[in-house]
């Protein structure tokens, strides 16, 4: 049996049935992090000490037998994003380098009442800024696939621990792709709910309007499990949404015969690597053959998507990242002549490059004389992007594109040209402009091996319908799986 390939929702029935236990699983974790994680790079802060305490615990709760969640022994890490109380948070910058928050993010709340066992912390771009995870102050996470390739970004970090085997799921944030990009690098399922759907409560924010908290798993199966267990409405978060929130796992294995898929031409044009065209559109054939109808669509808004993206989230960067002023917590310049000159040792030194260049492209776009021209008018798209989404879900129960224009691109490839580097975000960021669930994973792989990520859309509040069709695409493709060699 072995423990690093199997499942989170084998592992529970495992563990219910006594064949294996949490001390067993997370000792196997432990050791393949130990064995792997020095060439790959996933995690800033390491908890093994604690983690083996925690899944002692709950063996022993197994024993008297105490009720348990479904999640309960299973170990699992988190994007250095989200507080977790006790355990450094750092956002994989130098401004946060020594904060551990004292209280848990919702999420992590929420987990912990399932009994889980916490890995440690995963890398990231600084302040979730980036497409490659080669902006973290503390080092850069490599893909697993290809230790010479980028595994994505923001949550590079949450992806390749999930491909490496480091961790059974972990949790990352998507504010315009950073889920969905690096689990289409990475070859695994990677999920932005609806916004508002999970709570941000103790998200460090980025772009408080984009940011949506999600899971990256190793089969869908998994994210239904997962998803149920972090989704609801939460009265510590001002944009979570109060609705009713039925059991996923319930959904999966329906029929999908009937339901409309949308191709947008769009989303295959120029760019658009031609192996990654490819296996999207085999996708569709085969959701075809099963008995969904797919049509192409127009969406030309989707070419704004980019343009108001950047303005939006480096605005709502600016507004709040402003607090980090070394005064009451995070780095703190040494020498200082007054308390401006604190403010601009302190941010200077504290903030890396893209995070200096996103606050500054926001702080333009807000001033005086500029709101209007760029932060209003991207707002004004943002709209039309929204009411271009609505008008294809009138007609259509899903959007199927590709996750990214391309597979993932060389280390230091595109470091130097910000724009080029933002284009590998063309697929995902239309989706968090318009507050919608999609889904990535993998449909295949290119001449060098590197996995190709697909991308499912569906409507505000339909994840149940998401995963329905991504567990048929899953159950029924004939996918040639291909193994890691670290």
């Amino acid at each position: 049996m072995d423990l690093l390939k199997m499942k989170a929702h084998e592992l529970s029935a495992g563990l219910e049935a006594k064949h294996i236990s949490s001390e067993e699983i997370t000792k196997a974790y432990i050791n393949q992090i130990s064995q792997v994680d020095d060439r790959v790079g996933a995690y800033i802060t390491c908890t093994s000490d604690e983690a083996l305490k925690k899944a002692k615990e709950v063996d022993d709760k197994r024993v008297k037998g105490e009720k348990l969640g479904k999640l309960a022994g299973i170990p699992i890490a988190i994007k250095d994003n989200i507080c977790t109380h006790g355990i450094k948070t750092t956002c994989g910058s130098k401004m946060l380098e020594d904060f551990v928050p004292p209280y848990d993010a919702t999420v992590t709340k929420k987990l912990k009442a399932e009994d889980v066992v916490i890995l440690g912390k995963l890398n990231m771009d600084e302040f979730a800024m980036g497409s490659s995870t080669e902006n973290s102050y503390f080092h850069s996470t490599k893909n697993p696939w290809d230790l010479s390739r980028v595994p994505g970004g923001s949550s590079g970090g949450s992806a390749a621990a999930v491909a490496a085997k480091e961790a059974v799921f972990t949790l990352g944030s998507d504010t315009g792709g950073s889920i969905r990009q690096p689990a289409g690098y990475c070859g695994v399922v990677g999920m932005k709910p609806t916004y508002g759907t999970v709570s941000r409560y103790g998200l460090v924010a980025f772009a408080s309007s984009l940011d949506q908290i999600g899971p990256l798993t190793k089969d869908v199966k998994d994210m239904a499990l997962v998803l149920d267990h972090i989704m609801g409405y939460d009265p510590m978060d001002s944009s979570s949404a109060n609705v009713d929130y039925t059991s996923l796992t319930k959904h999966l294995g329906q029929d999908i015969k009937g339901m409309k898929i949308a191709l947008p031409k769009e989303y295959f044009g120029q760019g658009i690597q031609e192996e990654v065209k490819t296996n999207v559109l085999a996708v569709a054939t085969l959701l075809q053959d099963m008995g969904a109808i797919v049509e192409e669509v127009n969406m030309n808004m989707t070419d704004l998507a980019l343009s108001a993206y950047y303005i939006i989230s480096s605005a709502e960067a600016s507004s709040n990242l402003a607090r980090y002023d070394g005064v009451k917590y995070g780095h703190r310049a040494n020498e200082y002549s007054s308390l401006l000159d604190l403010y601009k040792k302190s941010r200077s030194e504290g903030f890396g490059q893209e995070v200096k260049r996103r606050i500054m492209l926001g702080t333009y776009a807000l001033s005086s004389g500029y709101y209007d021209a760029y932060y209003k008018k991207a707002q004004q798209v943002r709209t039309l992007i929204k009411g271009e989404f609505d008008e294809v879900f009138n007609q259509y129960d899903m959007i199927l594109t590709p996750t990214g224009p391309t597979t993932a691109f060389k280390c230091g490839e595109k470091s130097d040209n910000p724009i080029e580097m933002y284009m590998n975000d063309i697929c995902t960021v239309p989706i968090n402009i318009a507050g919608l669930p999609a889904l990535s994973m993998n449909c295949g792989y290119d001449q060098q091996h590197m996995p190709i990520g697909v991308q499912f859309i569906a409507n505000a509040f339909q994840e149940a319908r998401l995963l329905q069709m991504a567990y048929a695409y899953e159950q029924n493709r004939q996918l040639v799986e291909k193994n890691i060699e670290l």
